[in-house]
């Protein structure tokens, strides 16, 4: 059979009413034929991302070598072979071969610990196919095909949805967004951004509560998760910071040692030395200068590191990165839980006639306290009407939160798991509670009611009325409020004027009511159908709380230089709220929106510059105004690391100097990272800086030791020349020396702790080389005193009669 359907690029599907979007992919409400999919499956794939090789021991091992620095030792010994130098050719490859392993054994043992984390796992779909049901491997769906939603499943592919009922959606893979999105058949416009198609289902996303049915719109990489997976691959990554170091360190090294040894040939052919001879000098001079330790220092130095951050839940996937972490002067941060718990909680609850209370506790637990605005306890009659509240909240609720083996076990949507928590806290048990009334009748939210309700009797028969929803969709059918004196009428003027307060300050709020009614209309028991008398209980504030430690983290940021950017798709208030508590900024006019940022056009304009550069809060930015301002921020001068944990991440990720991805996020992000926070904890990620910092410390001191020690060789062969005597040393004896004395050295000192101060100062200049110029007028200095005096140790002995052997061996 000839299919019909052709994929077209760019279709606003979101855009189309249902007949039309049919009629687009040649489908229908009974679905495809059998003989249909195997076509579009045959014609356009599997549904289904490329997976990730991930790399073989081999070729980790082979990742080993590619250094400047390995190069020049294996010029070195490959030169020491063809002279005949065999000790000499074997012992550098040794060296070469002992710092691969180490470099192997750290990235195989980082790979596997990614590996773990993984857990992209086939899954299966309910589809509907020739006009009959079936459960089939999402791998074979198809553009057109039908597809059954239900609470807790995970969306297979890109769906226009034809039904929603109840339909609640968790986005935060694409979004960032941690309030699951409410669904409906609503059109939307054809330029809407991902967060207001609110007739579309996204592949990747996870159905939090309802049913819903949808319509096949994009398959495998033509999905939004496949699209941007697919941008990770042609945007540009940043080098180590190291591997540009140490380039141009090896570089530098390079042609020190050939203006060296060209100096000593010049020297010796001067003198009448025979070519040959003057050839094994210049190599014995090339042996001696090329610090072949540092290689297997440097290594030992990042393992060490690597080590030590995993102990603070820091994966490191590539040695280099280590150091990365410890260079970055900005960190452009995710807020949802990164900074965040990314759990909604009820934070504050205003009762009507401005009562205020704070709520204790953090994301989804039943442990905490309902506090008075100056910290104490509420007194009798304040507590009775929270108590009211909160029970009103447990009864209109759908989810479900109870404690098993030291953990929260919760399901349903976000707010009414944090209501749940709510009452919990106030002393209200959820399941006990809801077993002892009988349900009449129900409402769930809907985007065009923007509330919910539940009818119900206890034993006394009365049917009693529990609702919540958006304040100015409740106001109309609550006559009253709950005050300290009782029901009184209400005042709206003060109700809203309490609204805005409190959403001034970042929280969501859900309005609470509840009432009695004499009986159930017939058909849908709207408020509107109803008419029940609803008293407004209160007003509950939302919040994604802050983790405990990210406020220290962050002035220990701010101690060390370095400084840190949210980037969120959040509202604007909510992020603005979230920063001020971290002391990110107090000035709203460091608040950037993607809005604003499409306003000033071009990223390459000045203006766009100077707007980041001004920004500390970036609120409701798109995955691709992400890449934009961290591109900014990169061409801006700034060592960047990017966090990130959704699919829509990866672009940044990529882009930025340094990728860090959270344990629970997606595997395109892991993919695309240098390293991986197991605890998701921003707090982690300033530890990794810290020893990033001490990494790089010791480095230098090895550095140090072994370019001062080379440059001694150096000057004792050069006076040894200029004063017509025989070679000091041996290259073997050479290669032996660096051996027994840095060869100890210089992996004592890659152990050392850090530095107290190391968190105290402010980030080296990224462009600044291994050596700045202090190091190198120390480096100078004690080469020059060490040379000098193992020379005179030399000359003494050799004025003293003591053969050439002796001395040498002396």
């Amino acid at each position: 059979m000839k299919s019909e359907f052709e994929p077209r690029e760019a279709v606003s599907w979101h855009a189309l009413p249902i007949d039309e979007v049919y009629e687009k992919l040649s489908s229908g409400p009974d679905g495809l034929s059998e003989e249909e999919v195997a076509h579009r499956l045959e014609q356009y794939g599997p549904n289904e991302l490329p997976a990730r090789k991930p790399p073989g021991i081999f070729s980790i091992f082979l990742h080993q070598f590619k250094s400047p620095l390995i190069y020049i030792l294996l010029v070195a010994a490959v030169i020491s072979f063809v002279l005949g130098d065999d000790k000499d050719a074997g012992f550098i490859l040794a060296v070469v071969f002992l710092n691969a392993v180490i470099g192997l054994v750290q990235e195989w043992k980082a790979e596997k610990s990614a590996s773990r984390l993984q857990s992209l796992l086939r899954i299966t779909a309910h589809v509907w196919r020739a006009g009959r049901e079936g459960e089939i491997d999402s791998a074979t769906i198809v553009p057109g095909d039908i597809v059954l939603l239900e609470s807790g499943i995970r969306v297979p592919a890109d769906l226009r949805l034809i039904h929603a009922a109840n339909l609640t959606v968790d986005e935060s893979l694409l979004t960032g967004e941690s309030v699951a999105v409410k669904k409906d058949l609503a059109l939307a416009e054809e330029d809407a951004s991902i967060g207001d198609r609110r007739n579309m289902a996204f592949a990747g996303t996870t159905v939090m509560t309802g049913r819903g049915i949808g319509v096949v719109v994009a398959t495998g990489q033509k999905t939004e998760v496949g699209t941007i997976a697919e941008a990770v691959a042609t945007t540009e990554s940043s080098k180590p910071p190291l591997l540009v170091r140490m380039e141009t360190f090896s570089r530098n090294i390079g042609f020190l040692v050939i203006g060296a040894c060209l100096l000593m040939a010049a020297i010796s052919l001067a003198q009448g030395t025979p070519y040959t001879e003057v050839f094994f000098l210049a190599v014995a001079l090339a042996v001696s200068a090329i610090p072949e330790g540092l290689p297997v220092a440097i290594t030992v130095a990042l393992s060490i590191a690597t080590s030590r951050m995993g102990n603070r839940n820091v994966i490191v996937r590539r040695l280099a990165a280590v150091e990365s972490l410890g260079s970055c002067t900005m960190i452009a941060t995710d807020k949802t839980g990164t900074l965040t718990v990314n759990q909604q909680t009820v934070k504050r609850i205003i009762l009507p006639g401005g009562e205020s209370f704070e709520v204790t506790g953090a994301g989804y637990e039943g442990r905490g306290e309902v506090l008075t605005g100056g910290g104490s306890l509420p007194g009798p009659a304040s507590l009775e009407r929270l108590k009211e509240l909160a029970y009103a909240a447990v009864v209109c609720n759908e989810g479900s939160l109870f404690p098993e083996d030291d953990a929260w076990v919760h399901h349903g949507d976000a707010m009414d798991v944090a209501l749940l928590a709510l009452g919990m806290k106030l002393g209200i048990d959820p399941d006990l509670e809801r077993g002892e009334i009988h349900i009449d009748g129900t409402v769930p939210f809907e985007p065009e009611l923007r509330y919910s309700v539940v009818y119900y009797h206890g034993t006394d028969g009365i049917i009693r009325v529990a609702a919540k929803g958006a304040l100015e969709a409740l106001l109309p059918f609550c006559g009253t409020m709950q005050t300290r004196d009782g029901p009184v009428p209400i005042d709206r003027d003060a109700v809203e004027g309490q609204l805005h307060d409190i959403t001034r300050s970042g929280f969501r709020v859900l309005a609470i009511a509840g009432g009695t009614i004499g009986s159930l209309p017939k058909g849908s028991p709207t408020l509107e159908n109803a008419s029940p008398t609803l008293s407004l209980l209160g007003l509950a504030g939302f919040i994604d709380p802050i983790r405990q430690n990210v406020p220290g983290a962050v002035a220990l940021c701010r101690d060390a230089g370095v400084e840190v950017a949210m980037i969120t798709g959040d509202h604007p208030e909510t992020a603005f709220a979230i920063g001020k508590q971290l002391g990110l900024t107090t000035d709203k006019s460091e608040v950037v929106t993607g809005a604003e940022l499409d306003s000033i056009g071009s990223p390459d304009l000045p203006e766009y510059f100077d707007r980041v550069r001004s920004g500390r809060i970036f609120a409701r930015v798109s995955p691709v105004q992400k890449l934009e301002i961290v591109d900014a921020m990169v061409r801006d001068g700034h060592f960047v690391a990017v966090t990130g944990d959704g699919v829509n991440d990866a672009p940044a990720l990529r882009r930025a100097n340094i990728g860090v991805a959270m344990g629970s996020g997606t595997d395109v992000a892991k993919d695309t990272s240098s390293m991986i926070i197991t605890d998701d904890d921003f707090s982690s990620i300033v530890a990794g800086i810290e020893e990033g910092r001490y990494a790089y410390d010791n480095i230098r001191k090895v550095t140090w030791l072994l370019v001062s020690t080379g440059f001694a060789e150096i000057v004792l062969f050069t006076l040894a020349l200029v004063f017509g005597f025989p070679l000091p040393l041996l290259a073997v004896q050479l290669l032996w020396l660096n051996l027994v004395t840095n060869g100890i050295q210089d992996v004592t000192l890659a152990f050392e702790a850090g530095e107290p101060e190391a968190m105290k100062r402010c980030p080296r200049d990224p462009k600044e080389g291994v050596f700045n110029p202090l190091m190198v007028q120390e480096t100078l200095i004690s080469g020059l005193l060490m040379g000098l005096i193992a020379f005179s140790a030399y000359f003494w002995l050799k004025g003293s009669g003591w053969d050439e052997l002796a001395a040498r061996n002396s």
